[in-house]
């Protein structure tokens, strides 16, 4: 029975091999026979020969697997080094490539089958995707690269050293959690904005308005309500890529709502779908009149502002605080104020505290109602802003389906958990 599941572990070593010299090979078929560091058969060898090697490092000893790694090694830079001399081409991923199989087809034997198995298949896709990683590459402005590099310093460097305690009064500033909610909004925002760059922007509407409300529904519709007034020609494009972007805040809602707390996001399902799909209904009818060209799409200028990071996490912190400071005096009432001012300019910081705050003692119906109203009265802020931006003929446009669907909304502001009996 050993000998039979060895021989199968075999066969899968010398499988994962073969996926990856069946890409190499395609990548380049059209190359003289002879000038490539590897071949299909030579990668599946090459990773039954781990296999082979891992079975010998446990009868003779682990420094056997490595000396032969070594070995190995030592002959695919051999070959690399007369093909440089002879090609010129100095690209070692096939050589990589190669080295990968070796150790994937020992990592087989040594009980990892589907580890090795996994990375087998991402490194295949990864191989594949070279004309379309360069492009992306190529098409990469510095202020996006210096935002990714911002993204992981605030969540990688500096989440993991902040301390996972409460501070200040009632306890209620964790700076370990503030912080993380900063980076969950922060992610958000920066995937809305490169989803947007990689579909195009002038891909129509509907995509501008979808990726670009999940970077910031208020930015683009300050920002089409101020083209559509100096551009009233395009108001037909410029309305449904307002209410696309409008009706986008609900699902990104929820998204942080699932994050932070799970058992919140049924309340907010249905009044949060009344409320998208009264906005959505009119812009889809609208689409139809006109599609966006790529200079009428919108720009969004930098992917991650540190230092409007910084603010949003400092009004989280004070959202935060004042949250439990007029649950504490005022009860529940004092949440709905505070929902009501903040829903004003945004969404997202008074829905994480208040997710945030039905871990602990706050009843998930005042939680729901309280982010039920930011909703109604951030939909009908900006209806308000395209209105006085855009000028009457856009906010006819625009204006009434949000304020009909912040009126639906308030309908759902009350009662009991409905999801409870």
């Amino acid at each position: 029975m050993i000998i039979h599941n060895e021989i199968l572990l075999l066969a899968v070593s010398l499988s994962l091999g073969l996926l990856i010299g069946v890409e190499r090979g395609w990548q380049v078929r059209e190359a003289e026979e002879g000038s490539r560091v590897a071949g299909v058969r030579t990668y599946g060898l090459l990773s039954l020969l781990g296999g082979l090697s891992a079975l010998i490092g446990k009868q003779l000893g682990w420094p056997t697997l490595g000396l032969m790694f070594v070995g190995v090694a030592v002959v695919l830079a051999t070959v690399y080094a007369v093909n440089l001399a002879r090609t010129k081409d100095a690209g070692i991923t096939s050589l990589v490539a190669a080295l990968l199989s070796y150790n994937l087809g020992a990592l087989v034997l040594l009980g990892y089958a589907i580890e090795a198995a996994a990375a087998a298949v991402i490194a295949t896709i990864i191989l594949g995707f070279k004309p379309v990683l360069h492009n992306w590459l190529r098409g990469l402005e510095p202020e996006e690269l210096r935002a990714a590099l911002k993204l992981l310093l605030i969540s990688v460097v500096l989440l993991p050293v902040l301390p996972d305690q409460g501070y200040g009064p009632w306890q209620a500033l964790n700076p370990y959690q503030i912080w993380w909610m900063v980076v969950l909004i922060a992610a958000i925002s920066f995937t809305g904005y490169f989803a947007m760059k990689i579909t195009g922007a002038g891909k129509g509407a509907i995509l501008t308005g979808l990726f670009a409300g999940f970077a910031s529904s208020t930015v683009l519709t300050l920002h089409f309500s101020r083209l559509a007034r100096v551009r009233p020609e395009i108001m037909a494009a410029l309305v449904p890529g307002i209410l696309i972007a409008c009706a986008t805040m609900f699902p990104r809602t929820l998204l942080v709502v699932v994050v932070i707390k799970a058992e919140l996001a049924p309340m907010l399902l249905v009044p949060g779908a009344v409320m998208c799909a009264i906005i959505l209904v009119p812009a889809l009818l609208r689409w139809r009149q006109g599609l966006m060209t790529q200079h009428d799409a919108v720009r969004m200028q930098n992917p991650l502002d540190l230092g409007a990071t910084l603010r949003f996490g400092l009004l989280l912190a004070a959202i935060i605080l004042l949250a439990e400071g007029l649950k504490s005096t005022l009860g529940k009432l004092g949440i709905y104020l505070l929902a009501v001012t903040s829903g004003v300019a945004d969404v997202d910081a008074i829905t994480l505290s208040l997710s945030r705050m039905s871990l602990d003692d706050l009843p998930l119906v005042d939680a729901r109602n309280g982010i039920l109203l930011a909703l109604v009265v951030n939909t009908a802020a900006k209806g308000v802003l395209a209105l006085g931006v855009g000028g009457r003929a856009l906010g006819t446009r625009v204006t009434m389906p949000l304020l009909a669907a912040a009126a639906a909304g308030l309908l759902f502001v009350g009662g009991s958990d409905p999801t409870s009996g």
